[in-house]
């Protein structure tokens, strides 16, 4: 959706806040299905559940691409919403599950090289057909959600049935208990602040990336492509080697260095110079390894911090409350910018700085929860 954004605006003739409207109503309807489906995940297959979901999302991407109006538009963006926010949570409880905290880290790394690998390969063959069918931004809706149908049958062949924690579990306990836990107990509810306000912090700048490089820089639609190509490629890298440092010396390290060397990136991002496009390129590849180390390593710590047989429960909650940071950071950033008549982007800088305060609010309480879990393995980095 966010590519999209110098597409949909002119083609709706809707406003930036409009705009954050169709990016944040799928963040939403996830937090919401998120929180809904803890309470009974742990109850079932982590596969099944998986697969559900996946099979629901194609069907709200699929909407998505024969929407023509915003209404539809908004209506499909929230159907798929609803089974995407399953997906993101299974995917990580279903790897907590499978591998030891020190390898987490690695294992976290070749999930998040699957979202470089779809930034170097999906993004920019999107955004290319879009150009190429005259502008048409059905196309990539339409393509990813016929795609994603031919995954369906290697989804059942190759994940493996997860059944561990129904076995551990009290059958006879309350569904609720997931929710009450995380009330009461501290490690858990802070990681979820934690949580929400790294991804408040990520996706502050995100939604307006593409109109500000084309109308306030003055770069073609055509080039834009480039950059989720290169950015997609650096961050694919970073994974796997970020993976692997990070349980050598440690995760937290690596998560610090990453969200402090990004404050300086979110600044030059949004208050960009005028450049050759070759050095925008340079500027993104940076932002995103650093974003990839930032998640790699938040992911395996956050999800340290409950018991396996109510890890499902737990990592749906924390997708949920990141969809609810993604989706407040949407609204707030389409609350701040305004767009004038040319399509320029005016105060993306204000987004910038709020983006910069809410990542050091994520550093500060991310060292002060995960300090004393934080333990490398010896010998881990081979």
């Amino acid at each position: 959706m966010m590519p999209l954004s110098n597409y949909l605006i002119p083609f709706f003739k809707i406003t930036a806040f409009q705009f954050s409207l169709l990016v944040a109503s799928y963040s939403i309807s996830a937090f919401i299905s998120g929180l809904v489906i803890s309470l009974v995940i742990d109850r079932f297959d982590r596969k099944r559940s998986l697969l559900f979901a996946y099979v629901g999302f194609l069907i709200g991407t699929i909407c998505c691409g024969f929407a023509y109006s915003f209404e539809l538009l908004l209506a499909a963006r929230i159907l798929a919403g609803l089974f995407g926010g399953i997906i993101g949570a299974q995917v990580l409880a279903i790897v907590a599950d499978l591998f030891s905290y020190q390898r987490r880290g690695r294992a976290m790394a070749a999930v998040m090289s699957a979202f470089a690998v779809a930034s170097i390969i999906g993004v920019p063959i999107s955004l290319y057909l879009t150009n190429l069918f005259n502008y048409d931004w059905h196309v990539p809706f339409i393509l990813v959600g016929t795609l994603g149908v031919f995954f369906v049958p290697l989804i059942i062949k190759f994940v493996p049935s997860i059944k561990g924690h129904i076995v551990t579990r009290d059958k006879s306990e309350s569904p609720f208990k997931a929710l009450i836990t995380v009330c009461i107990v501290p490690a858990q509810r802070t990681a979820l602040i934690f949580a929400c306000l790294l991804m408040m912090g990520h996706f502050l700048i995100i939604p307006f990336i593409n109109p500000y490089i084309e109308y306030n820089k003055g770069f073609s639609k055509d080039l834009i492509p480039m950059i989720y190509l290169v950015g997609g490629i650096a961050s694919l890298f970073a994974a796997f080697y970020l993976g692997r440092v990070s349980d050598s010396i440690g995760k937290l390290p690596v998560f610090s260095w990453a969200v402090f060397l990004s404050l300086f990136m979110v600044l030059i991002i949004t208050a960009m110079p005028t450049v050759h496009f070759s050095i925008v390129l340079i500027f993104f590849a940076i932002w995103f390894v650093l974003a990839t180390g930032r998640a790699i390593t938040a992911q395996a710590m956050i999800s340290e911090v409950v018991k396996q047989e109510q890890r499902g429960s737990f990592m749906s909650i924390n997708g949920s409350v990141q969809q609810l940071g993604s989706g407040i950071a949407s609204l707030a950033a389409g609350a701040i910018v305004i767009t004038d008549a040319s399509g320029k982007i005016m105060r993306y800088n204000w987004v910038g700085y709020l983006s910069i305060l809410v990542l050091i609010a994520s550093l500060l309480l991310g060292r002060s929860i995960f300090k004393k879990l934080d333990k490398p393995a010896k010998g881990c980095f081979k």
